[in-house]
């Protein structure tokens, strides 16, 4: 289990919210080996990751539960957005017609409602993975200040269930996310969509978190999960 740090200092602007995501995404395909030409993408969003790919592909599937994110996401010959649930079998069940030289997912399976049973899906599919997952350690000093309980499962439980079906490289990447104050970096956990749109505290314990809050960043915890037969 390899573990590196990474951080990012930004100021908080509209348009970067997934600023995050957007160094996920950068990890993925830098450490992709050969260039795939059929490539799945799972919570595909509004395609960030099919407009980072820096080479030709054959075919690209996006697989999305979230209809106006699909509408945003690259269309063309040879790129599909299609509305559909890593959460059901069925899905998976219709993309064993298709054959897949890598599977992507980036920020996305850390929702999974059985992440066991996701992944048993995923390896099904007999292809190279390369998934991002953030885990509990994200906003772990919020959580803490905050006296809440994390929301995503924590690295041991996820490096545990992907063991049980890759053969994997299993890597823990911390990101740091700075802003010019604390009312700009609780507008970002609004907006993100990184909390999981979960709201536990209320007006007034919000407003004590944020003169309370000792730090001027956030954390981000991140495992990624990958897989070469080449």
């Amino acid at each position: 289990m390899k573990i590196s740090e990474e951080f990012s200092k930004h100021a908080l602007e509209y348009e970067s919210h997934n600023i995050i995501q957007k160094k996920v995404i950068s990890k993925l395909l830098g450490d992709i080996v050969g260039k795939p030409k059929h490539i799945l993408d799972l919570g595909c969003g509004n395609g960030s990751l099919c407009k980072s790919i820096f080479w030709e592909f054959e075919q690209f599937i996006g697989i999305d539960f979230a209809p106006a994110m699909l509408e945003l996401h690259p269309k063309s010959k040879n790129i599909q957005a299609v509305y559909g649930n890593f959460n059901d079998k069925r899905l998976f069940e219709e993309l064993e017609s298709y054959r897949f030289d890598h599977i992507f997912s980036a920020s996305a399976l850390q929702w999974s409602k059985d992440l066991d049973r996701l992944f048993a899906n995923i390896a099904a599919l007999k292809s190279d993975v390369s998934l991002a997952i953030f885990t509990s350690g994200t906003f772990k000093t919020l959580h803490k200040q905050a006296g809440i309980e994390a929301l995503l499962r924590d690295k041991e439980e996820i490096d545990r269930l992907q063991k049980k079906y890759f053969d994997a490289k299993f890597e823990i990447v911390e990101y740091k996310l700075e802003f010019t104050s604390v009312r700009e970096m609780f507008r970002y956990i609004k907006s993100s969509g990184v909390s999981g749109s979960r709201n536990v505290l209320s007006y007034t314990q919000t407003k004590k978190l944020m003169r309370e809050y000792p730090l001027n960043y956030l954390e981000f915890e991140v495992v990624f999960i990958t897989t070469s037969n080449l």
